[in-house]
């Protein structure tokens, strides 16, 4: 039997200590995952896994070292732990690392109070199934649908404990539920293919599956007989699906490890119009319902909610204690990690300033342009921020979409189209990353 996740974050700390460990942290992860996938009226794929993970991080001095393993007998744990110091006095040494002062480690708020855990009662494989066979039923129905590639449901829960020497030791619980389908319109050379899917923390928030199925195959529909664009310079609207892609390469420009190294195009840009005036980007770890809710990180210190942009302008970036220690800064209490990994920093919740205008108001200020709803690659220089990417969507005429294209590239520079973005209202609110669709004036497209 699997000890509590507690007393085994606390034997991995003794043992650390006990091998010649100055401090050390632990994390460990107690989880179970089903999910089933059908493909033409049948059962084509079903997982079930169940275990506990456990990691553990020592530190000696300037010296730190990570070890994992899925099995938590005492030997395994004092193995490890004698593994890791052994590791640690061999690694390079690194002035920034170590623990927090445990005047620093804390809660943000109650986890209890962030509902991270749906309690009801879990869906059976057979549910799972049936939601599965719902969705492709419902993709299937749509005009034009040849073929439903994949569709299936999921579930998964997991408890995590973290602990460290310094005396925090902190647990909570989460859930997952998802249900998607892809769905193929059209034969031969021709096909075209689209998806839906949902994913909620609690299974009633969780979209219905003809929703999700008819959603999938009328955007599959909707791509056929696409063409190449025109080639020059236009306006670019990101579909909601894809316009967080935006922020997030804003929010890899702002990540401590990224200015720590000198690797980005921000780093000189402290306190400078970022986006455009009375925009902002508010970083959030405390909304209820929402995956990326923490009340502590992994270090141990309390979130806290913080503007990452304000009226346009950059204010500060994102650090664990490491990254705000080589820029002499403080922690913003932004440290992730896994079990093998020491931690680094990373974005909780975000929510960009919403406009006042729907997506079909931006279609018509456009007038000709790209409505870009899928993107692949990716090609930015992290030191200028020069960007392109492949692209797929519809063409735009006299604010109506006209037709679907595809095999096209769009091009830029970061700095200066984050800088004239115009956001729509449609932003679902529910995501971690809340961002509208998103218009760009003077884009570069390379198609026909």
């Amino acid at each position: 039997m699997t000890p509590p996740l507690e007393d085994l974050t606390d034997a991995l700390i003794s043992a650390a200590k006990k091998a010649g460990a100055d401090a050390a942290d632990a994390i460990a992860v107690q989880g179970t995952s089903v999910r089933v996938g059908v493909r033409a009226g049948t059962l084509e794929q079903a997982e079930s896994a169940d275990g506990t993970d456990i990691g553990l991080r020592v530190l000696i001095g300037g010296k730190q070292a990570c070890v994992s393993a899925s099995d938590t007998s005492k030997t395994t744990i004092n193995t490890l732990a004698e593994r890791a110091v052994a590791m640690a006095q061999e690694a390079p040494d690194d002035p920034n690392v170590g623990l927090a002062e445990p005047s620093q480690i804390g809660l943000g708020c109650d986890p209890a109070t962030l509902e991270l855990c749906d309690e009801s009662a879990t869906p059976s494989p057979d549910a799972l199934r049936d939601a599965a066979l719902a969705v492709e039923a419902a993709a299937l129905q749509v005009d034009g649908v040849s073929q439903v590639s994949s569709a299936a449901a999921s579930h998964a829960r997991r408890a995590i404990h973290m602990a460290a020497s310094n005396g925090f030791s902190e647990g909570y619980a989460r859930s997952d539920h998802s249900l998607y389908g892809v769905a193929i319109a059209g034969e031969g050379t021709g096909m075209e293919r689209d998806s839906d899917g949902d994913a909620r923390i609690y299974h009633a928030d969780l979209r219905g599956a003809e929703d999700i199925g008819r959603r999938a195959g009328q955007r599959a529909v909707s791509l056929l007989n696409a063409r190449k664009p025109k080639t020059g310079a236009y306006p670019v609207l990101y579909d909601e699906r894809i316009a967080s892609s935006l922020v997030g390469h804003l929010l890899g420009a702002i990540n401590g490890q990224a200015v720590a190294r000198g690797a980005s195009w921000l780093r000189e840009k402290m306190g400078e119009e970022v986006l455009p005036d009375g925009m902002d980007l508010v970083e959030d770890p405390h909304r209820r319902r929402v995956g990326a809710s923490r009340a502590f990180d992994a270090e141990g210190l309390p979130t806290a909610r913080r503007y990452i942009v304000e009226n346009g302008v950059l204010q500060g970036w994102t650090l664990d204690l490491a990254t705000a220690r080589k820029l002499g800064q403080s922690s913003t209490a932004n440290a992730m990690r896994g079990t093998s990994n020491p931690p680094s920093p990373g974005t909780w919740n975000v929510t960009l300033t919403q406009g006042s205008h729907t997506k079909e108001e931006l279609m018509t200020q456009m007038g000709t342009g790209l409505l870009v709803t899928s993107m692949i690659g990716a090609t930015i220089n992290p030191n200028t921020g020069d960007y392109s990417r492949g692209a797929s969507g519809f063409w735009i005429e006299n604010g109506e979409i006209a037709y679907p294209v595809n095999e096209c590239t769009i091009a830029g520079s970061l700095p200066e189209m984050l800088k004239r973005i115009v956001p729509a209202n449609d932003a679902r609110t529910y995501l971690s990353r809340v961002v509208p669709s998103l218009l760009v004036e003077g884009m570069t497209l390379a198609g026909a």
